[in-house]
């Protein structure tokens, strides 16, 4: 089984990117969304980051706009927090990868944004960073809702570089050159990573 992991840093249209492999059929482990799980009704770190960030709990659940402006130009809380979660996505990411293997997936995808800042680079077999321009990148994101210069600042400082990214890069995919580009490499990429050579014809 090989594992492809995919990361790039915010705006770079990496969930997009994400959603072709899920669409092509690739089994994807996507870690915001196992976060989202987590800090969701029900989830296994809504009563420890209660704990720690009691604003942040409402009916049940972690809500995130209040747990940002909690860790928000706060390295230690962000600490504290990552304390919580990184264990908890490392166990689902390691019950998936058990799971792929024993159902003899020829590929699967790890979607993580701080795939280096991580360490969880050392698990895979290639690595895809999805990049575009800076002035790009700072355009797509500030479009967000809630999103301010200062904020994008801070978030862009708690991640590598993208060039740095990109020189550990196996493959790139380059999203400013429009979605069906994006699309199409994202297809050689699985055609190249799932090809099996064919017996040769007998003489």
């Amino acid at each position: 089984m090989k594992i492809l992991g995919l990361t790039g840093s915010i705006g770079m249209g990496k969930s997009t990117v994400s959603n072709f492999f899920k669409e092509a059929g690739i089994a994807v482990f996507d870690s915001d969304q196992s976060v989202h799980d987590l800090m969701n009704k029900g989830g296994k770190a809504v009563e420890k980051v209660a704990n720690l960030f009691p604003n942040s709990y409402v009916k049940g659940a972690i809500d995130r706009q209040l747990l940002g402006a909690n860790i928000f130009k706060n390295p230690e809380a962000l600490k504290k927090l990552e304390s919580i979660l990184h264990p908890l996505v490392f166990k689902a990411r390691k019950e998936f990868l058990k799971e792929m293997k024993e159902q003899d997936k020829e590929l699967v995808l790890l979607d993580v944004p701080l795939l280096f800042e991580t360490g969880t680079d050392s698990l895979c077999d290639y690595i895809l960073v999805v990049t575009a321009p800076a002035e790009v990148q700072k355009k797509r994101v500030l479009a967000r809702p809630n999103m301010s210069e200062e904020k994008f600042n801070s978030i862009l400082a708690n991640q590598m570089r993208d060039e740095i990214k990109r020189q550990k890069a196996d493959f790139l995919i380059f999203t400013d050159k429009g979605f069906e580009n994006a699309k199409a490499e994202t297809s050689k990429i699985i055609a190249k990573l799932t090809h099996k050579t064919r017996p040769k014809a007998a003489l």
